[in-house]
């Protein structure tokens, strides 16, 4: 009989959990697919680490990562001292941990070094020198970071976990790194495919279940973006409904949202133009289902609500762009419809986050040519798994055929692992999908 995806992330966790804890090798991955509980994996080893006498220190990527690690740390066990090594800036740590008497903070590691659990950036631990190795390190969000870093933390710890989703945007790199490239110390890699180069026969887990992907979006998630490592969605066909509350008004963004409401998807189809990166119609269209969604009353029936379900306010939207300057445009579009308080950002930015819905406008939408900025799988990846219940994309028609036109061609350099799928077959994937629950402009 088929586990239920309950017992399948019970056994996973357990057995990543006996790695770490009982196992002898110095080092355990740990593959997670969006919302598959990778914090939560982080906090429940941490405390059996601590319970277990076992000095530990937590690497995490951003501070946002490391006070939100640290928080749930203390709230999940209220009396176990942590340590926040933090810089020396004015305004260094989120004031929310203030409210934590069992979280100590400095920018000295010799105030923090007895504590049980310490947590702070790679960028931080780099420049902590004259104290004894922890006996076990966690580095959170491994695949964010690069080797070159794992590098300068690895004198610092005995063994470690390395927790992270292989899906994600590849770490970020401001200088070029194809004098490297095949070199198993390559710095611009992630540290966990140098790591898994010099170690190949370390232990290499996998949580199996999204608790965060409806299960609408969970299988083409998987098909598209993590074909090696397939998982499921926690929840069932049954198990999640968004409503609209008011009727429909027959426009092109009402008739894409209740699209999504029925299936979790839709795409809404602009005419096929080269424009700006800020394409001005395309903005407005986002902006325009962003305000309808608000409008029409939004309610999400999920595992979590009461019978009535929760209502879908601004901050469970999220908007998500491939740059800046487009972000920047939305919110400036939705602030002149008098919509506040959605989240608009970058596919970087929005790495790690959840919401109901989001609406995304496609990396290529107007774009007279496909770069490899913008057909990164993980860029794609990150912008279509931030949603518990539906997603909707804003593009301009012409995707399959631009993508026809500029078939992959990265260099092929030896000793380099072709990464796949690539983005040009992700992007298809996901399209493919899309077309049948199209609207057109």
């Amino acid at each position: 009989m088929t586990p239920t995806p309950g017992d399948a992330a019970t056994r996973a966790t357990d057995e990543i959990l006996a790695d770490t804890l009982h196992g002898t090798a110095r080092g355990v991955v740990v593959d997670s697919p969006p919302g598959a509980g990778k914090s939560t994996l982080v906090v429940r080893a941490a405390r059996e680490l601590a319970a277990a006498g076992r000095r530990l220190m937590i690497v995490a990527q951003t501070n946002a990562q490391v006070d939100d690690l640290v928080d749930r740390l203390a709230t999940a066990d209220p009396g176990l001292p942590v340590g926040r090594l933090h810089s020396s800036d004015p305004h260094p740590y989120d004031r929310v941990l203030d409210r934590h008497a069992a979280v100590r903070k400095s920018a000295k590691i010799g105030d923090l070094a007895e504590l049980p659990i310490v947590v702070s950036t790679a960028a931080k631990w780099a420049w902590v020198k004259d104290v004894d190795p922890w006996q076990h390190a966690i580095v959170d969000e491994a695949y964010q970071m690069r080797s070159d870093q794992l590098l300068a933390v690895g004198r610092l710890f005995e063994r470690a976990l390395f927790v992270g989703d292989p899906g994600q945007l590849d770490p970020f790199a401001i200088v070029g790194s194809e004098q490297w490239a095949g070199l198993t110390y390559d710095p611009s890699t992630s540290a966990v495919t140098t790591l898994l180069a010099h170690n190949p026969g370390l232990p290499q887990r996998r949580l199996p279940v999204s608790w965060r992907l409806p299960h609408s979006a969970a299988r083409l998630v998987s098909d598209a973006f993590y074909p090696y490592t397939a998982f499921r969605s926690g929840t069932g066909p049954g198990d999640r409904r968004l409503a609209l509350t008011a009727a429909s008004d027959g426009g092109a963004a009402d008739r894409v949202l209740d699209i999504a409401a029925e299936t979790g998807w839709g795409l809404l189809e602009l005419p096929p133009q080269h424009t700006p990166r800020t394409d001005p119609e395309a903005v407005t269209a986002v902006a325009g289902v962003v305000r309808r969604l608000l409008e029409r009353g939004a309610v999400a029936h999920s595992e979590r609500s009461a019978d009535g379900g929760e209502p879908v306010g601004p901050d469970r939207i999220a908007v998500g762009t491939a740059h800046r300057d487009q972000a920047a445009a939305i919110r400036a579009a939705l602030a002149a419809l008098g919509v506040r308080g959605v989240t608009v950002d970058t596919a970087n930015r929005l790495q790690g986050r959840e919401f109901d819905v989001t609406v995304v406008l496609h990396p290529l939408s107007g774009r007279p040519d496909a770069t490899a900025f913008h057909l990164e799988t993980g860029r794609l990846c990150v912008l279509t798994s931030r949603h518990r219940h539906a997603c909707v994309v804003v593009s301009r028609a012409g995707i399959p055929e631009l993508l026809d036109e500029y078939p992959s061609a990265e260099p092929v350099r030896l000793g380099v692992e072709v990464k796949f799928p690539d983005g040009w077959e992700a992007h298809q994937a996901v399209l493919a999908h899309l077309a049948e629950l199209r609207v057109r402009m």
